[in-house]
């Protein structure tokens, strides 16, 4: 079924801008890994033979793979005996398979780390937060003589606190695997997140961390080795920096956001909230700002492997996107999240051209010169996008610089987007 658009597609006009972003980054990770574990003196703490677990999460986190090599070797180094231990809670289908197929895409193999691999679902009771809430945990990551905490340090996608996603949560959901995740989400996040983690410090042997902070180009801005006494307030500052540094829309108001992909290596929720504007979880309050009519999403990203959680934050899709859903993959995550409104999949047609247009369809009254429109890759890269003749007037220019203009909505024979 084809739309027919109530706006001039022929005249709207779009800008190839580029923000403006001010990032430092980390020119050599592995002397930086090398320079923070030497601060703590985290040598001191490995003696020889010691069975040390490394965490290894689901992210797509710039040089991760490299990161946790620089681990495995610096453990070795001081006569430690590394193992990577999946810690991603329910993704990866919520099977120890699945979560050693999400590592490999990372360039995280046992051959590429030069260590073994150990991934399980199997978990142990810690024993209870002050608040009766079970912790649970990695039954193998238990049994090891030390375990080394590694993630990056930003904002959460559903909620707002001192302490959102981080090493913290890593601990306390991540190495709690699909049981433990079920368990911090059924019972809050904002509050069971560090009340287990409390719990996880005291029983498990947690040696130290490596904080990651990512500037607004996704590069790596940051490290910090700490120890797990310092885990808590430490981590509240390296979030505050986090959120200073991650990037936004330039534009606090649109019609239609076209969002090109969506998926699980891009944010925990498919599209970031955050640039959204929109959470969707009950009882969270909805950011004030962007305020965002119609948000469009084309196409599931081949990383994300069928796992389409966050769908449900878009208001229109394509069949191609919907088609390549893995429903057991994305509802073994939706539903240990219990945020169910997030897998609810939106009005679906046949096109990206389709798509749009409905849209813009449903935006009310505005003209081709007027309407608000952005179109970027997906909510991780936003260092460059399409903005509409009418976004670019409401938009700071001390935040972007057009690079080319007088660009035109274009579709193949197929319908799909074509810039």
């Amino acid at each position: 079924m084809n739309f027919l658009s109530k706006i001039d597609l022929d005249g709207i006009e779009l800008s190839l801008v580029k923000q403006n972003f001010n990032c430092n980054r980390i020119e050599n990770v592995r002397e930086e890994v090398y320079k923070e574990f030497d601060h703590i003196s985290a040598k001191v703490m490995i003696t020889s033979g010691m069975k040390i677990g490394v965490t290894a999460g689901s992210r797509g986190i710039n040089n991760i793979d490299t990161i946790i090599r620089t681990i495995c070797d610096y453990i070795k180094e001081a006569g430690g005996n590394p193992f990577i231990i999946p810690a991603m809670g329910s993704h990866g289908g919520a099977t120890a398979e699945g979560q050693l197929h999400v590592l490999d895409t990372l360039g995280i193999t046992e051959e590429s780390m030069g260590c073994p691999i150990e991934s399980s679902m199997e978990v142990v009771q810690l024993g209870s937060t002050e608040s009766g809430v079970p912790v649970y945990f990695d039954k193998y990551a238990y049994s090891l003589d030390g375990i080394v905490v590694v993630n990056r340090v930003k904002p959460h996608t559903d909620f707002d606190s001192d302490i959102e996603s981080g090493l913290t949560k890593m601990i306390a959901v991540g190495l709690g695997n699909q049981k433990g995740c079920s368990t911090m989400h059924s019972h809050g996040l904002r509050k069971s997140i560090p009340e287990s983690a409390k719990v996880t410090i005291e029983k498990a042997n947690i040696l130290f961390g490596l904080g990651i902070v990512e500037n607004a180009m996704d590069e790596t801005c940051k490290l910090k080795a700490l120890l797990p006494e310092d885990f808590e307030i430490e981590e509240k500052k390296l979030l505050r920096e986090a959120k200073e540094t991650i990037p936004r829309l330039p534009i606090d108001e649109l019609d239609v956001l076209v969002v090109e992909e969506m998926g699980k290596m891009i944010s925990g929720t498919g599209m970031d909230t955050k640039v959204l504007g929109r959470i969707r979880v009950q009882g969270e309050k909805e950011p004030l700002k962007p305020v965002i009519k119609k948000v469009v999403v084309l196409d599931l990203a081949n990383n994300s492997y069928g796992n389409a959680l966050g769908i449900g934050l878009a208001d229109v899709t394509t069949k191609k996107l919907v088609d390549s859903i893995d429903f057991k993959a994305t509802y073994a995550n939706i539903i240990s999240t219990t945020f169910l409104e997030r897998g609810k999949i939106p009005v679906t047609v046949s096109n990206d051209k389709n798509a749009i247009i409905v849209g813009l369809n449903t935006v009310g009254n505005v003209s081709a010169q007027d309407v608000k429109i952005c179109i970027i890759k997906n909510t991780l890269d936003l260092k460059e996008m399409y903005l509409s003749e009418g976004a670019i007037k409401d938009t700071d220019k001390s935040r972007i610089r057009i690079i080319r203009s007088g660009v035109k909505l274009m579709f193949d024979t197929d319908g799909n987007l074509k810039l």
